[in-house]
């Protein structure tokens, strides 16, 4: 009887909000068992080639190392009894190649070896499929940065209107260090993405003489990193990826919470596509909630509540780790699934995103100028000196605030200002516009950055 998902991300409905198809194909328990038989499919040939055993077996052995071979309800019954899925898959797979090739499958391999390494096999795939939609998403957000280098909108600080800024500026302010996961992800993969071979306690010592000789040689058949000791209880590699993730979900959800308030009704300046009937309400017609916002964020969360999980793990005691190594299949697995699910949620959010350019020019003039204060106190600070100019800045503000009228014609009523500015002069300095600083200098620099690193295209 095939087992009914209890994780939603792994459920045939909710799974369609949890998650990409993509990442559970590579983490799927087929994925799992198929890589295992790849490991030793590879250490076979390896050790023909090196002439450790004979070159027909492991033909054999390569042959027969099908997921679609296994018996699984016989594998399943041997890993309830041994507690691991290697030594009732490396006798189904003995028994698959043949009584003669089948002497020679495991050559020197612990079960650590083929789980380990399995595992670093989907973590390949899955980073490959992340640093696809990472590229993509970066792309995108360039876009919008490069289209609205120059789109002036209120900057928000504790919520509240702030000074102006771009909405291109926010844009690489996403982009920025979504930038930086991708070098992180470039330098991480050697340390990650490592073959594990050591035998039953890390020392290769049922080869002999030779056992570094198939290491190397494993290494090679897999396209894996040879690391200079056995891994076994030294899980850094796998605990800096899982980590990787965290920062990744980190940066996206800023982006999420960023969109989500840009939607509000109020503000409305930036909206996730639409399309019929999503982010609908079962008895409010009109709305149009924030639902990618809302799964990059909770996918996010996801993530980071397993980050400490992976974390913890690495304190495996002596040469084989007693429960901390059993707990990261209930981790690293749903890490990198719900991650990419964040990833491609977001991904959606940036490719589709509509952008108000009309309604953040009237919230960024809804206060009536008050966003530009600081822009006018240092304006006339040259004048009057810093400590009056923000004495008479915050007089007039406190008129504006009280009558209703535009901090322009305030200003204009204060002797000190009337005396020194026309009203020229004053529209000018009251200017959002005006009043951006290096923001897109700032944006520059990012999209330089971009344009330097993202694949041509």
């Amino acid at each position: 009887m095939t087992p009914d998902p209890v994780n939603p991300a792994d459920q045939v409905v909710l799974g369609a909000l949890y998650g990409t198809e993509a990442m559970r194909r590579a983490f799927g328990e087929t994925a799992y068992l198929q890589r295992m038989l790849d490991v030793e499919a590879a250490l076979a040939r390896a050790e023909a080639r090196l002439g450790i055993i004979p070159e027909d077996a492991a033909r054999a052995i390569a042959a027969a190392a099908r997921a679609e071979n296994l018996d699984r309800a016989a594998l399943a019954a041997a890993t309830r009894n041994t507690g691991y899925p290697v030594v009732g898959l490396v006798r189904q797979l003995s028994a698959l190649a043949g009584a003669e090739a089948g002497r020679w499958t495991h050559w020197g391999a612990t079960t650590q070896d083929i789980m380990d390494s399995a595992l670093v096999l989907q973590i390949r795939d899955a980073l490959d499929l992340i640093a696809s939609d990472l590229d993509a998403l970066c792309a995108a957000l360039a876009a919008r940065a490069r289209a609205h280098r120059d789109t002036v909108m209120a900057g928000r600080t504790h919520l509240q209107h702030a000074l102006p800024v771009t909405f291109g500026y926010k844009c690489a302010v996403w982009l920025s260090p979504l930038l930086a996961m991708r070098q992180r992800l470039i330098e991480l993969r050697p340390r990650a993405l490592r073959v594990q071979f050591g035998g039953a306690a890390g020392t290769l010592a049922s080869l002999g003489p030779r056992g570094l000789e198939v290491a190397a040689e494993l290494a090679r058949e897999l396209g894996l990193a040879e690391p200079d000791i056995p891994w076994h209880v030294a899980r850094d590699g796998l605990a800096e990826a899982v980590c990787w993730l965290g920062l990744l979900c980190g940066a996206l959800s800023k982006l999420a919470t960023d969109v989500m308030l840009l939607m509000q009704t109020e503000v409305a300046e930036v909206a996730e596509p639409h399309q019929e009937g999503r982010g609908g309400s079962s008895t409010m017609p009109q709305k149009r909630n924030p639902i990618a916002c809302e799964y990059v964020l909770a996918q996010s969360r996801g993530v980071h509540a397993l980050v400490p999980q992976v974390l913890a793990a690495m304190a495996q005691d002596h040469e084989r780790g007693t429960g901390p190594w059993q707990a990261e299949p209930l981790a690293i697995p749903q890490a990198f699934l719900l991650a990419h699910g964040a990833l491609a949620q977001a991904r959606t959010i940036a490719e589709g995103m509509t952008v108000d350019a009309a309604r953040m020019r009237r919230n960024l003039e809804s206060t009536g100028g008050l966003i530009v204060a600081e822009a006018v106190m240092m304006g006339l600070a040259p004048m009057l000196g810093r400590g009056e100019a923000h004495h008479v800045v915050n007089r007039a503000c406190d008129v504006a605030r009280a009558e209703g009228v535009p901090l322009a014609e305030a200003l204009g009523r204060e002797p000190a200002v009337a005396a020194r500015l026309d009203p020229a002069a004053i529209a000018r300095l009251t200017d959002p516009a005006g009043y951006l600083g290096a923001a897109g200098a700032f944006v520059d620099r990012v999209l330089a950055r971009a344009a330097a690193s993202l694949p041509a295209g």
